[in-house]
């Protein structure tokens, strides 16, 4: 049976989030916007990093739960960057907070899981060394084309910018010369 108190707290918790930078929500925020008391919060959480936590690590299960496979490269892409599409403001908010280091492990583990699905399935059969290379710079690369759009204010359309590199990529590859 689903706990309706963890639910209510980490709904509200994100409801504050979109409204207010991390550094600027309370337990007490989030009790009095839910109803409960104090303990009924420190029952289920130690303290705020810690639903923080539990809830960026269960967003990162649903969405390895939603891709079991890729198509390509730029799906990968897309699949990490649903990720943070999700609550914009409030992703925004962690990753101009302390808890920084929180969101960016668990993307770049999303990245990492997108990436290896996608080039587990396209190399099947190829060099495992081979693979782990490819792992390792897409993942990399997925990672820092994310960070670079958060670091901008999620201004642009970072997902169009992606598939359009990789276009540029085949592109390359099929022409004797590169630009």
């Amino acid at each position: 049976m689903p706990n309706f108190t963890k639910k209510a707290i980490k709904e509200t918790f994100i409801t504050l989030l979109e409204d207010r930078p991390l550094n600027r929500i309370t337990v007490k925020d989030i009790v009095e916007t839910c109803g409960i008391n104090r303990n009924s919060f420190y029952y289920h959480y130690q303290d705020l990093p810690a639903l923080l936590e539990e809830i960026i690590a269960e967003r990162v299960q649903a969405l390895m739960s939603d891709h079991p496979t890729i198509d390509s490269m730029e799906d990968s892409f897309d699949a990490a960057l649903d990720f943070v599409l999700d609550h914009k403001r409030a992703v925004l908010h962690i990753y101009n907070s302390l808890s920084r280091d929180v969101f960016e492990r668990y993307l770049m583990e999303v990245c990492r899981y997108v990436v290896s699905t996608y080039i587990e399935t396209a190399f099947a059969g190829r060099n495992q060394e081979n693979r782990d290379m490819l792992v390792r710079y897409h993942k990399c690369a997925c990672f820092g084309h994310i960070i670079d759009w958060l670091n901008t204010g999620m201004k642009d359309d970072v997902s169009s910018y992606f598939h359009k590199v990789y276009a540029l990529r085949l592109g390359w590859q099929d022409s004797e010369t590169c630009i």
